[in-house]
């Protein structure tokens, strides 16, 4: 039997991964389109997104069960297979309905793939070479988010809305075809019980946190009975799993890993510095736009200096990671990121267009030296058939973690600027606001330096003294 070269893994790991970055993020200039087409409300536009993201963040605690079950490539291919389905439902979708049960597909199809494609990656490539490989993984899946909107807006100007769905499923046969060909042929691992309990309780945690997090657009929603029992119920749900998963001997997701303090100080660095990235989304545009008075393109600009840095440090990162192991490459990242989102805070309104974009290009060099290493370092710690459960957690805790901060920031910023103030009053407000939350923001890195001190050499000795019982690291 012929092996297929590893560099071919990657690159279809890549095909399917950024696929399903660069759909999501490109669907976003395109809510007016929808909204023109089905003669739509805006609340209800928001659901094309919002569709996939409950559908992919309830999903992806099954991951770890279904590659048990079924093995890391068939369980990879069904998902890819299954996005390039969704792609198609939505492309001949007639009504907003079916736009959305397309996004529920895609949603889903991305809960299985995006967890799994670090673990196919760990498969074929030994520790002190994954570094500069999950580089390159990164590199790319930080920059199609940022060159999404542009693509979409770009399909979007030469034809129409259905093109955003059809464009996925040439890429997605092409990625079938190679990964039948090149993945590793991963056998199912022990078959445990099924935890259908402990899924209700996450899946039910999460799906309900998010779409209370999406109806809080305003400060009033939170005074809004609906929105505060949901979000009571997800953190009874929550509170009520993690209790159950603690106490079962064969849990859907092994908890106990966070013991380990590589990967739960990984994990903490990988949350700070997400929470960092979607919060200069909200940030910047109004930025450049609200207080520096500039075309939303130098928005674009600004984010795309961030993604492209975030890239090139990213590649650079993971070679230093293999080299010199992890402790001062993510000192180095976690300082460069919390240092240039001060600095934006503390510019303010006096900030240059020029100085924005350079300390976004800092921000995105600080995110490249430590977001997917400290990803890649902290699941170097567990077992082998753990690393699918920890990538999967550490997803999880980005996303939710991230959305609760961008509505606490949304929600801190319409506080401050409530009032009938005049235009040059509200404008001061405004930038006052805005560099409030850049300074926290640059704050809460700055706090997870600690994080990368502390983090242990690799080797295994210093990880098989930290082992949870039960949970024993390589």
């Amino acid at each position: 039997m012929v092996v297929a070269p590893r560099w071919l893994v990657v690159v279809n790991v890549l095909l399917g991964t950024v696929t399903v970055s660069l759909n999501n993020s490109a669907l976003n200039p395109a809510l007016p389109a929808f909204i023109h087409a089905f003669e739509l409300g805006p609340l209800m536009a928001t659901w094309i997104v919002a569709a996939f993201m409950v559908s992919m963040g309830m999903t992806m605690p099954l991951t770890s069960f279904l590659s048990q079950r079924i093995g890391r490539k068939r369980l990879y291919l069904s998902g890819l297979a299954l996005f390039v389905l969704g792609s198609l439902a939505g492309a001949v979708a007639t009504s907003i309905a079916l736009v959305i049960v397309a996004r529920v597909v895609q949603g889903i199809a991305s809960g299985l793939m995006i967890p799994l494609s670090l673990a196919i990656i760990f498969a074929v490539y030994p520790r002190g070479e994954r570094g500069r490989v999950t580089g390159l993984w990164g590199a790319a899946v930080m920059l199609a988010p940022a060159l999404g909107p542009l693509c979409g807006s770009l399909v979007l100007e030469w034809s129409g809305w259905r093109w955003l769905f059809l464009l996925n499923v040439p890429i997605g046969l092409l990625a079938l075809l190679i990964g039948f060909a090149v993945l590793p042929a991963a056998e199912a691992g022990e078959r445990k019980p099924f935890d259908g309990l402990g899924y209700l309780l996450i899946a039910g945690g999460i799906g309900l946190l998010m779409i209370a997090i999406g109806r809080l657009h305003r400060a009033e929603a939170l005074a809004d009975p609906l929105n505060l029992a949901m979000l009571l119920a997800a953190a009874l749900c929550l509170w009520a799993f993690v209790h159950w998963e603690l106490r079962r001997p064969a849990p859907l997701l092994e908890l106990r890993v966070f013991t380990l303090r590589g990967y739960r100080l990984s994990v903490i660095i990988a949350v700070v510095q997400s929470v960092g990235m979607f919060e200069c989304l909200v940030l910047v545009p109004l930025l450049v736009q609200m207080v520096l008075g500039h075309s939303a393109i130098w928005t674009g600009l600004a984010l795309l200096c961030t993604a492209v840095f975030a890239s090139l440090f990213g590649h650079l990162g993971g070679h230093l990671l293999d080299r010199y192991g992890p402790r001062g490459i993510l000192t180095v990242g976690l300082m460069l990121t919390g240092a240039a989102t001060l600095a934006l805070g503390m510019a303010g309104s006096e900030a240059g267009l020029a100085l924005v974009l350079v300390l976004m290009a800092i921000r995105g060099a600080g995110l490249g030296l430590s977001y997917i290493p400290a990803t890649t370092a902290g699941l170097e710690v567990l077992p082998e058939a753990l690393v699918t459960q920890g990538s999967a957690m550490n997803n999880i805790s980005r996303r939710l973690s991230s959305s609760l901060a961008i509505v606490l920031a949304s929600l801190w910023l319409e506080l401050r600027l409530d009032g009938d103030a005049g235009w040059g009053a509200q404008h001061a407000a405004t930038a006052t606001a805005i560099s409030e939350v850049f300074i926290a923001t640059g704050m809460l890195i700055l706090l997870a330096l600690p994080c990368a001190w502390r983090f242990p050499v690799a080797t295994p000795d210093a990880t098989r003294e930290a082992a949870p019982k039960g949970v024993e690291p390589r």
